[in-house]
């Protein structure tokens, strides 16, 4: 398998497939941080696409190219941040991901649909509590949980020591843990 180093090498002779093999390689982890960043589904897509074409437009500017994955998520960051500014927003929060239930549910089994209903709900309470940590937090969550990243690369993509990824996601679970069990009483 080929460097993401010598990908970038070979889309700057003009072999654009080769572009294509960082985007299946970047593409969900650079979603994950517009949807840590923003915490909104439609939005994050959207900007994930955008930093994808910005990622390619300016990879001449890439100084190092092994470091292409961080660079693009600092793309993504950005692009983020530009989206905050600009407020020309409309909110879908990301627990509007959630899965489809309805093609999920056991038909004709009313015991089946209540316990499907029962994961729904605590799937959309985690979601709504995972959107409303703090962006440091929600980022190596996102990351963490929902694009497999381990806590070596996250340390790398975001530039901080694999200890403060640790410490980033016990406080996370803890602020889950709080907030979960406060909505259920217990």
């Amino acid at each position: 398998m080929m460097s993401d180093g010598e990908l970038v090498r070979q889309t700057l002779t003009g072999r654009t497939q080769a572009y294509e093999e960082l985007v299946r390689r970047w593409a969900g982890r650079v979603t994950a941080v517009c949807h840590a960043r923003l915490g909104y589904a439609a939005e994050a897509e959207d900007l994930a696409q955008e930093t994808l074409l910005r990622g390619f437009r300016s990879l001449a500017s890439l100084a190092d190219h092994d470091k292409f994955g961080s660079w693009l998520c600092g793309i993504a960051s950005h692009a983020c941040l530009d989206w905050l500014k600009s407020r020309e927003r409309t909110q879908i929060p990301f627990s509007a991901l959630s899965p489809d239930h309805q093609a999920d549910t056991f038909a004709g089994e009313p015991e089946a649909d209540g316990l499907a209903l029962d994961r729904e709900e605590e799937l959309r309470q985690l979601l709504a509590e995972v959107e409303a940590l703090p962006e440091e937090y929600r980022e190596v969550v996102m990351l963490y949980y929902y694009e497999d990243v381990t806590y070596r690369d996250l340390a790398q993509l975001l530039g901080v020591s694999a200890a403060t990824i640790n410490a980033r996601l016990t406080k996370a679970r803890a602020l889950l843990r709080e907030r979960l069990s406060k909505k259920v009483g217990r």
